[in-house]
């Protein structure tokens, strides 16, 4: 059996936490089997089913600067102590040049670099990001992404294999019980449902999101956004929900692990990210028939059915309003899960095959 660590920050439900869920419950297990080395102090919502599938979770320091003597010490310790680790496989954007550095150091024969993104947040570690992506190179002697813009973000020209964002498709496929129920148990019948899944964060943008609905509810007064998720920027984001009235109309669901059901009550999904590589949950939404209406800054690499718009952020908020009222009454589809590239039992073949042909005997 190859045992892959996989770095990550935490395993809470979010995009590319979920999307290394997807492959790791769909993987043969008997061959491939995934533990999770995390950089938060606590437990995260995944923990309890990773370890329930035979992996294991680690909880390495967090990666503050004043923490890196600490950190490399403890990661000097870690592979000392866990010789079957040959794949280090890290999914933090340029901040893998750390535990990938760490990794190369302990003669670790293969280390990953996965891209999820298409940019860097603009916190205090900016710079410091920036310098890690050139950096990228000297410690990853392999390259993922999500998608084509992705990887040529991180990797800057040089070669990289593509894994896509693969979902569970069978589990989102519109079901007109599912919403009829789903909707009466929330109190939604008759009301225009916008929703939104993402992490309350810089990138997601969902401080416009609430503006946008704001105008959204001029026109139509049945109105309702679901916003699922949690993050640093949800106080910010309830703070302008409490500035313009809207506490009965915004619904602050937290983290959910029924996502697939609360797509079947939305009426519309939207996405206005200032960033993004192929978001999990515009895969997902599509899956479940819905209108997306993603920013112009989202991949178009997302789009596999004739379900999506795209706009730029440059637009008003009344811009957005207009088309996104537009999808009122639009007939959901039923999408085919047959053969696309987004289905995760077509793609973990992929990832599969990739670990098996570079894993040194």
């Amino acid at each position: 059996m190859i045992r892959v660590l996989q770095c990550v920050n935490n395993m809470h439900r979010a995009g590319l936490e979920t999307m290394l869920m997807n492959y790791y419950r769909n993987m043969d297990r008997t061959k491939i089997q995934f533990d999770f080395l995390t950089h938060r102090p606590e437990k995260s919502d995944y923990d309890d089913e990773i370890i329930a599938m035979g992996g294991r979770v680690y909880y390495a320091p967090r990666l503050y600067p004043q923490n890196y003597p600490a950190y490399f010490a403890y990661m000097k310790r870690f592979f000392a102590e866990h010789p079957e680790y040959r794949i280090v496989h890290s999914h933090i954007d340029a901040m893998s040049y750390i535990p990938l550095f760490a990794a190369k150091r302990a003669k670790i024969p293969v280390r990953i670099a996965h891209s999820h993104n298409t940019a860097i947040d603009k916190d205090i570690k900016y710079i410091l990001k920036q310098c890690f992506r050139y950096c990228i190179p000297s410690v990853a002697n392999y390259r993922l992404a999500c998608g084509q813009e992705a990887g040529e973000f991180l990797f800057r020209g040089r070669t990289f294999e593509v894994v896509p964002n693969a979902i569970e498709a069978s589990s989102f496929v519109y079901s007109a019980d599912i919403r009829n129920r789903i909707r009466k148990e929330m109190q939604l019948d008759e009301k225009f449902v916008i929703g939104h899944i993402g992490r309350f964060s810089y990138a997601k943008n969902q401080v416009f999101l609430i503006d946008i609905f704001s105008e959204i509810r001029k026109h139509e007064p049945d109105s309702i956004l679901l916003l699922i998720g949690k993050g640093e920027k949800e106080k910010e984001a309830r703070n302008r929900v409490e500035e313009l009235g809207l506490s009965k109309q915004v619904h602050f669901l937290g983290s959910r692990n029924d996502v697939q059901n609360l797509y079947q009550a939305m009426d519309a999904f939207v996405l206005p990210s200032l960033f993004e590589g192929v978001p999990v949950v515009g895969i997902e939404a599509q899956y479940a028939g819905l209108p997306c209406f993603f920013s112009d800054k989202v991949s178009d690499e997302v789009v596999f059915t004739d379900q999506c718009t795209f706009i730029g952020l440059e637009r008003t908020k009344e811009e957005w309003a207009e088309q996104i009222i537009a999808a009122k009454g639009k007939e959901r589809k039923i999408i085919s899960t047959t053969n696309t590239r987004y289905d995760i039992a077509y793609a973990k073949e992929k990832l599969e095959e990739f670990y098996i042909r570079n894993c040194p005997i």
